[in-house]
């Protein structure tokens, strides 16, 4: 399945998913998207190669080949809304974080063809998620399924104001252990160079929660890194020394989800 994910089998009772990080778009869908939209911006830029040191922790890393513009891995499969009441994008989305539209006019994906990409990109991925969570748990009696995601820090489309620099979300409380949350809410409070937040604006998406039930041993979290922490958000270039310094927090964050 390598034209739809990647999958990094490891050794340790973590799970590293990275489900907005491709940027591949079909020619016959790119064809219908505006030029604004062919382009991915809302893309969480460089998260694999962020995260490309979880190897050397023994983490699992599944990573899609496809754009989130394709079909948003982070959405459930019915679309219903994870923010009731307040802006966000679909299951397949035809709007951007901007605002702008996604399609050309009249060029949106009708039912039948959002049905299509689920079972083409949406259920490969969530098989093979739950297939190495059971594979690892059965290794170690637990997992910790670790949602790495990045965004631009101001959308005000999606929020007001400025994001917070680690976005913390464990689904208020629900998708780990009280333990975990606050392990790593210790490592984030010794690191202040970076402004926090747990369970704020973004408490973990569709995979956080459907996948969290620390009662069995799988418990789950999501980072929303604002992408100025380690890139430049206006021209999407990694930025080396803020990405290594971040790096060592990550570590930190996962080592501590590892403990």
């Amino acid at each position: 399945m390598d034209d739809i994910f990647h999958l990094h089998q490891g050794q340790a009772p973590l799970l590293v998913s990275l489900p907005h990080d491709g940027t591949r778009v079909p020619a016959d869908i790119a064809a219908r998207m505006t030029a604004s939209a062919r382009g991915v911006p809302d893309t969480d830029w460089h998260v694999s190669r962020l995260y490309e040191f979880a190897r050397g922790l023994g983490a699992s890393i599944l990573v899609p080949t496809h754009s989130r513009y394709v079909v948003d891995l982070n959405r459930p499969p019915d679309d219903t809304s994870l923010y009731p009441g307040q802006n966000t994008t679909g299951l397949c989305p035809v709007t951007q974080f901007s605002g702008e539209p996604v399609y050309l006019p009249g060029a949106e994906p009708d039912p039948a063809e959002i049905a299509h990409r689920v079972e083409t990109y949406w259920r490969p991925y969530h098989d093979n998620l739950d297939a190495e969570l059971q594979r690892i748990r059965g290794q170690h009696g637990r997992v910790v399924l670790w949602e790495g995601h990045s965004i631009r820090a101001t959308l005000p489309f999606l929020f007001e104001g400025r994001l917070p620099d680690l976005n913390l979300g464990t689904a208020a409380g629900h998708s780990c252990s009280p333990q975990l949350a606050r392990r790593l809410a210790g490592v984030l409070a010794a690191h202040p160079q970076y402004s926090h937040v747990v369970d704020g604006r973004f408490k973990g998406g569709y995979i956080t929660r459907h996948y969290g039930a620390p009662e069995t041993g799988v418990e789950a979290v999501q980072l929303e890194l604002a992408q100025r922490t380690y890139m430049d958000e206006d021209s999407f270039a990694w930025d080396a020394p803020r990405a290594g310094a971040l790096q060592q927090v990550l570590r930190a964050l996962l080592q501590a989800a590892l403990a």
